[in-house]
């Protein structure tokens, strides 16, 4: 491979020093190619360079080097984590990566960790009984956070349970503040009342001990406590109270009956099992908080074939031994639990189907200052757990792949149908536009993408639209199509114009100017058209995109106009065609008629979803706190929060506004007359 590489960059190679760190390697592009780690750099890296790789997906990468950067560290522990940071927020080419989801959902209660506070010139009454509540975000220190959860669902399978036992309210507290009667869940034995004094403070903060530690797992504790009480109502003959407290005692004993896997030792575990298969892997992530199963989720890497070639090709104990699918997928775990758990907080105990090496223990160990214990081969409950997780590991997998199947042979039958090439549909590219309005109000049109098989709703656009009559679709898609493809049309022509002149003779050593050409094949790396336009509508919104695409000077044949059939019903529409060729009728039951109804019902979701929330913020005034200087992002949420709207912060005095945090005497004024 060397020499396909520059004497400056061979020549870095061979100064690196023989000590831990971390090395990234760039294209002619400047496009992070690769991110690893080393005990010792030169070793490591030199094996990329003096071993031949020629005609793999490796050797392809080797091929495109043309630039690196190394980083020398004190650890191992230390390499692991900036290489990890790295690939979190880099995302290069060719290793494992796992989609950094939003934040996992919590179970808040609120107000425990300050029972009673002042706001302003009064007390807010609503903190003296705190709320239960899902939450996502930044947490506050006032409150107190339990979790995290795997799935919004768990969250509310949790508030529930909770209501049924220990009765804390789940109301807003605008909402508890103005009850003068008890709400439907107090009738119906979810909600002890507290809005309208049925329970007093003391009481109600026994139930919120109660329920804040049966969600530390303190089960059994909770069932003494209430057991105690009960007696001591008993005692002094208030019969009543104690048959309360006896239905939460039953109510709380069901529950753990129905959850076997509760009231085990363990308190906080993770459980993690990989499955690999077909190119693709699967890694399953079960929770355990407070001694309770609290669900999973699955989790795709990308790039997993690529990466683990890299590692397996370039072990730095020689030759890998042992099966290449186990691995790989110990590889694909130690991948995840790095990029999941590196900057985040963690359980101290790991249940997982394969073996952790104890560089990346050490390292999370360093992270929480506890030390981490990786469990291979568990036994008794643990066993139990870890079994679970790898069959939903292997389920979800198997989904996956027949989901990622059907949809490549739909990919398939619509690039046969329209006569497209099918010699590379991994990168075949469909756009689809959509309008939307109500009667000609706020209307907008979006732009869905369609490639590599799958939607890309990182691609997604909206665009306003403005400067036309209310109504007119055409209009409407003239602008979208001008504004998405006007720019791309004139880079082509500056593109083709550029090609067109003689070019000076270069230096070959010099690295190709950034978005000119692809170091290896050479081709063109510009602005990109798609393979296919989808429109939805018939002869009249392909007209439009003709006299669009006429006038850019763009080609007429990838214009497919999506028009309803007989009756508007699903199943017969026709597929138009801007450049002359007759209507195609597919068939109600072809896959290429599925793919183009799924791309044609996303391009329609995203615009009047997008037309909703815009209609919905000119009809009541959502901006008009944005406009009044002194209130940003924090405060307005906070007023938002506190008066559950932009009516709500209308209506609330000046008296009222005065208690929300940050808010003056004279910023609150002045909120007050900007809405009146």
């Amino acid at each position: 491979m060397s020499e396909t590489h520059t004497e400056q960059l061979l020549s870095e190679v061979a100064a690196l020093p023989g000590l831990p760190g971390v090395y990234r390697y760039f294209d002619a592009q400047g496009q992070l190619l690769y991110v690893g780690k080393a005990r010792n750099l030169k070793k490591r890296v030199s094996s990329y360079f003096q071993k031949r790789h020629d005609g793999t997906r490796i050797g392809h990468m080797i091929s495109k080097i043309v630039r690196m950067e190394t980083t020398v560290v004190r650890s191992e522990a230390e390499a692991l984590l900036l290489e990890n940071n790295l690939i979190k927020t880099l995302n290069p080419k060719f290793n494992i990566l796992f989609r950094d989801d939003k934040s996992y959902p919590y179970l808040k209660i609120t107000g425990t960790r300050e029972t009673f506070r002042t706001a302003g010139p009064r007390p807010v009454p609503s903190l003296a009984f705190p709320r239960m509540a899902y939450y996502r975000g930044v947490v506050d220190r006032r409150h107190s956070y339990y979790g995290p959860y795997p799935s919004a669902w768990a969250v509310k399978e949790t508030i529930t349970l909770l209501q049924k036992v220990f009765r804390l309210r789940t109301c807003e507290d605008t909402v508890f503040a103005n009850r003068t009667r008890p709400c439907l869940l107090y009738q119906i034995k979810r909600c002890t009342g507290p809005c309208v004094d049925l329970i007093d403070s003391e009481a109600y903060a026994q139930d919120v001990a109660d329920a804040e530690r049966f969600l530390r797992g303190e089960t059994q504790a909770v069932l003494d406590t209430l057991e105690a009480r009960m007696m001591a109502h008993a005692e002094k003959l208030e019969f009543e109270q104690a048959a309360e407290i006896r239905n939460q005692m039953s109510a709380l004993s069901r529950v753990l009956h129905q959850q076997a896997m509760d009231n085990v030792s363990d308190k906080d575990v993770d459980v993690l099992a990989v499955k690999v298969q077909g190119g693709r892997a699967c890694v399953n992530l079960a929770m355990i908080r407070g001694g309770r199963h609290l669900g999973d989720r699955p989790y795709f890497p990308a790039h997993v074939e690529d990466a683990t070639q890299i590692e397996s090709l370039l072990a730095e104990d020689g030759a890998a031994s042992g099966d290449p699918v186990e691995r790989v997928a110990v590889q694909v775990l130690e991948a995840f639990i790095a990029q999941h758990y590196l900057g985040t907080a963690m359980p101290h105990t790991l249940v997982t189907s394969h073996p952790v090496g104890k560089p990346l223990l050490d390292a999370l160990t360093e992270q929480i200052g506890a030390k981490v214990n990786a469990v291979h081969q568990p036994r008794e409950h643990r066993r139990i757990w870890l079994e679970m997780a790898q069959k939903n590991a292997d389920i979800a997998l198997a989904r996956l792949l027949s989901e990622e199947g059907s949809q490549q042979a739909r990919t398939r039958a619509l690039a046969e149908a329209l006569g497209l090439p099918d010699d590379s549909l991994d990168e075949l590219r469909i756009e689809c536009f959509d309008i939307s309005h109500t009667a000609g109000e706020s209307t907008q049109a979006s732009c869905v993408v369609f490639e590599a098989h799958k939607m890309q709703n990182a691609q997604y656009r909206r665009y306003n639209i403005d400067g036309i009559t209310g109504g007119d679709d055409y209009a409407a898609m003239r602008q979208v199509l001008l504004r998405r493809y006007g720019k791309i049309a004139e880079a082509l022509r500056a593109e083709t114009e550029e090609a067109a002149t003689p070019a000076e003779p270069t230096d070959a050593s010099e690295p190709a100017a950034e978005g000119s050409t692809d170091a290896t094949s050479g081709l063109p790396t510009g602005p990109r058209m798609p393979d296919l336009v989808l429109v939805d509508g018939g002869k009249g919104q392909v007209s439009m995109a003709r006299e669009v695409f006429q006038q850019l000077g763009l080609d007429l044949s990838l214009i497919v106009g999506v028009e309803k059939g007989e009756g508007r019903k699903v199943g017969l529409e026709e597929l138009v065609f801007a450049d002359g060729r007759e209507k195609v009728y597919l068939g109600h039951d072809s896959a290429a008629l599925m793919l183009v109804a799924q791309i044609r019902d996303e391009a329609h979701r995203f615009a009047i979803t997008g037309m909703r929330a815009q209609r919905a913020k000119v009809r009541t005034g959502g901006s008009k706190l944005e406009d009044i200087p002194g209130v940003g992002p924090k405060k307005r949420a906070r007023l938002l929060q506190r008066f559950g709207g932009v009516r709500g912060v209308a209506s609330a005095s000046v008296e009222d506004l005065c208690t929300v945090d940050g808010i003056s005497t004279e910023l609150a004024d002045a909120i007050y007359r900007a809405l009146h």
